[in-house]
């Protein structure tokens, strides 16, 4: 017998634990464009008007431009995306555990009817 089968599986835990993770993916996602985007502004010669790098730019460039308007460039170096790093590391990881718990908890009090 299967261990699994006496415990009642809430579908809506499921799905809201599939949103959680999907959330999780999407943070991650841009996170790597964040990267992408900052490691290519260290080279002058991009051509900003090819597709790739234009879409690129405008994924996060108005992210980046809220954290440039609170710390402008010292000296030729931009910190801002250092500030915004941070931030989405921050963001994306208190949004996401508290997903799982809220889920925990909803999955918990469903075992226990």
């Amino acid at each position: 017998m299967n261990a699994f089968a006496a415990i009642p599986m809430n579908p809506l835990a499921i799905s809201a634990g599939s949103l959680v993770e999907g959330v999780g993916m999407f943070f991650q996602i841009y996170f790597a464009l964040l990267l992408v985007r900052i490691l290519l502004s260290w080279f002058p010669n991009i051509d900003w008007s090819n597709p790739v790098f234009a879409t690129i730019s405008q994924l996060t460039d108005p992210y980046l431009d809220l954290f440039r308007s609170i710390i402008p460039p010292i000296g030729g170096i931009d910190l801002s995306s250092i500030l915004a790093i941070f931030a989405v590391q921050i963001a994306g990881g208190l949004i996401t555990d508290a997903g799982r718990n809220l889920v925990s908890l909803s999955s918990n009090s469903f075992a226990a009817y």
